[in-house]
């Protein structure tokens, strides 16, 4: 059985483990109330009310919030049917208490626990001991900040900008002494990929940090709570009174407080860089976190709520445009394959063999990855390009990558994500010989039923990584009680040997686009073959007949020689025989369009692609679908016959759809911030700008199932964008610019 850890007893061993949503205590800048949601009684509250609140822990529990004075009690029961679930966000309180006859100012936040109580988390901002630590910076300062970092990060063409106009944007909203953007790779590590310090600091910039520093636990809550504030490293935690909670005696999930204690490994991580306070900001994209922005800062430090809502505000806002830059970067990933599939099946239709044409020119295959060699296997033969192991290490290195997990699933299929290795001798010793010639591979898949692949290298190269601090002594003595993570963080380099370039994100696309190119082009180099030769139907029409793609074969005449079981399906999904073109046209509306496509194919030789409509199920609205028609040409330049392939097209309408729900919510959150105060527009403006550039991007790039999917994100982080806003200006900050 797994051992987890409690909060606060882990060690390096076993820190991954740590229940640190278990906590059971807070920072003791603010406080922190368990409420029976029925009549709001205190059920269990932090140990400094007193200090907060103005009423000692043990004159507040089992009594009603009224207690407290103010319009606390009030302000939670007008919010807490908008945290009916434990999974609805926190919503932000403000208010006042007035327990002891000093009136004060609170704000916070409230939100369910699993077990159903209500938890109330708040600070007195305007205490000598609160207001000393705390950030002034006047609201419209906020506003004129936030507008000007939002219209800098709509105008990042590529990750790096994007990174440096969060941090600048960051470091002049907060004011910390350092502010950097993290991004994580596959493997968790993370590297410090932007930054903006106080010139007297020494630069962290291309830093890498071993994923062990932020252990899946955490990372999961960031996923969650998308900002946390320590204020002081030197804290002492106000314990949770009692330690477990009435009446189910279970332990309170602090998963989603802000005011949660920090693990003692992580502050004395914190002691051992010298840092005093933190601001950590979630970057989530695509529902996973990409990244962190990190603030530090070597004085106490804290942020009034607005500040935190207008880092959340500009997290979002830097997601959706991380979505639009790697959509990009997609969209030119199928310009170049689109070009290299036009040229393999012209190859495929004169020379009859479309592999030579893929490797006859190396610059084609290899420049676009960055690779210094490719290799294809391919029915039982082995083709090369560019400098490569030999045949037999070749053979040996695909037997390793098909005994791979994910390959030798029996469910694999082309489908399944390339194998990108940056260090084969590291992933299997045995083939350690390969390095110099072949360090790292990628391989993609091109047959869910054979072992055909196609595989790109790159030579060994030698990396110089900056680590901050050594990260293979993560353990300094031999004391438990003397425990620390990393002692030191002076800058620690290491020669990486055995090992190529790591392949990018970028790259692994270009890399599952080619391969399913490839895909594609076989079926279609088989469906050619059932033309020159039937005495291969046997053979090749399983090939077709299992392909995700709709195909139909016709030849010259216009008598169908084969259509696939998916061609069927879209075509015929009645059962109605197909045995000509005729036939086809049928199921589409109107039949004349594709007799029309026929007429001008034959008239031009020339690959036509278009959008027509299928006739609909059940009397249902017309089927949208791409279609892609080529001629075949004989050796003597006549028609052998022609290919049709269909590809459905309800994704596209799927996005349009997205597309227009978008706009729409662009127009009324534009018509609700018209109703807003003059000052106001600048901010609006420059989110909703944000938005219409991020949407034009993302559709821009290729139709798929994951396009509507991006345009609804676009349109929640839009409209939480400006949720956020208003929040900002509901918790307007009183002061100047600091």
């Amino acid at each position: 059985m797994t051992y987890h850890p409690p909060f606060g007893q882990a060690d390096l061993s076993n820190c991954e483990r740590e229940l640190i949503h278990l906590a059971g205590s807070v920072q003791p800048h603010g406080a922190l109330l368990v409420l029976r949601p029925s009549d709001l009684q205190v059920l269990q509250a932090s140990a400094n009310t007193a200090a907060v609140l103005g009423l000692p822990v043990e004159r507040l529990l089992e009594r009603p919030l009224q207690v407290l004075g103010g319009d606390l009690a009030a302000q939670v029961a007008a919010l807490a049917p908008r945290v009916a679930r434990p999974q609805d966000e926190p919503v932000p309180l403000q208010c006042t208490s007035a327990a002891d006859g000093m009136p004060r100012v609170l704000e916070g936040s409230l939100h369910r626990v699993p077990d159903g109580q209500l938890v109330v988390e708040v600070e007195a901002v305007e205490l000598p001991d609160s207001a000393r630590h705390m950030a002034t910076i006047g609201q419209e300062a906020v506003l004129a900040c936030v507008s000007a970092t939002v219209q800098r990060l709509s105008a990042a063409a590529s990750l790096g900008a994007l990174a440096d106009a969060a941090v600048q944007g960051i470091h002049e909203l907060t004011g910390y002494d350092r502010v950097m953007v993290y991004q994580f790779d596959p493997d968790g590590h993370g590297k410090i990929i932007a930054e903006a310090r106080d010139p007297r600091l020494e630069s962290l910039l291309g830093h890498h940090y071993p994923a062990t520093d932020i252990p899946q636990r955490a990372r999961a809550l960031y996923l969650r709570n998308r900002v946390r504030v320590l204020m002081d490293v030197h804290y002492q935690p106000a314990p949770l009174v009692p330690a477990r909670l009435p009446p189910t005696g279970q332990e309170l999930d602090m998963s989603m407080c802000y005011l949660r204690s920090m693990s003692p490994l992580h502050l004395q991580y914190l002691k051992n860089m010298g840092v005093t306070a933190t601001l950590v900001v979630s970057l989530v994209h695509e529902g996973r976190l990409w990244g962190l922005i990190a603030a530090h800062h070597y004085q106490p430090r804290n942020l009034r709520y607005a500040v935190r809502t207008a880092c959340d505000l500009l997290a979002e806002v830097i997601a959706t445009r991380i979505a639009a830059i790697e959509n990009y970067a997609h969209a030119q990933v199928a310009l170049v394959v689109r070009r290299l599939e036009q040229r393999l099946i012209e190859a495929t239709s004169t020379e009859g063999d479309w592999r030579l044409a893929l490797l006859r020119n190396p610059a084609t295959l290899l420049q676009p990855l960055g690779a210094t060699g490719a290799a294809l296997f391919h029915d039982g033969e082995v083709l090369t390009s560019g400098e490569v192991p030999s045949t037999p290490e070749l053979r040996a290195l695909a037997r390793w990558v098909d005994s791979r997990p994910a390959a030798a699933a029996p469910q694999a299929t082309t489908d399944a994500p390339p194998l990108a290795c940056s260090s084969i001798a590291q992933a299997e010793p045995a083939l350690a010989s390969l390095t110099p010639v072949a360090a790292g591979v990628l391989a993609v898949r091109l047959s869910a039923s054979q072992p055909d692949y196609l595989m790109w290298f790159r030579k060994e190269q030698l990396l110089t990584v900056t680590w901050a601090g050594d990260p293979h002594k993560p353990k300094v003595g031999d004391d438990p009680m003397e425990l620390s993570p990393r002692r030191s963080f002076a800058a620690w380099s290491e020669i990486v040997r055995g090992t190529a370039l790591p392949w990018t994100a970028t790259e692994i696309a270009l890399a599952r686009a080619f391969g399913s190119a490839l895909v594609d082009i076989i079926v279609q180099v088989h469906a050619v073959r059932l033309l020159i030769a039937e005495r291969q139907l046997v053979q090749i029409r399983g090939t077709v007949q299992n392909s995700r793609e709709p195909v139909a074969i016709a030849d010259a005449h216009g008598r169908l020689l084969h259509a696939n079981e998916a061609f069927r399906r879209l075509l015929a999904p009645d059962g109605r025989t197909l045995h000509t073109l005729d036939d086809v046209a049928a199921g589409f509306r109107p039949p004349q369009a594709l007799h029309d496509m026929l007429r001008g194919l034959k008239a031009a030789h020339q690959p036509w692609r278009g959008e027509l409509a299928l006739q609909g199920t059940a009397g249902g609205p017309p089927r949208p679908v791409g279609v892609r028609a080529e001629i075949v040409p004989a050796r003597d330049g006549s028609a052998l016959g022609l290919i049709l392939t269909l590809t459905d097209l309800v994704d596209s309408q799927r996005a349009a759809e997205a597309r227009r729900q978008l706009e729409a919510s662009l127009q009324r959150t534009a018509a609700e911030g018209a109703a807003q105060p003059v000052g106001a527009d600048e901010v609006m403006r420059a989110i909703l700008s944000n938005a219409s550039l991020v949407a034009m991007d993302i559709a821009d790039g290729p139709v798929g199932p994951d396009m509507a999917p991006l345009l609804q994100e676009v349109e929640a982080s839009t409209q939480r964008a400006a949720t956020l806003y208003g929040r900002i200006r509901l918790f307007g900050v009183a002061g100047d610019a600091g």
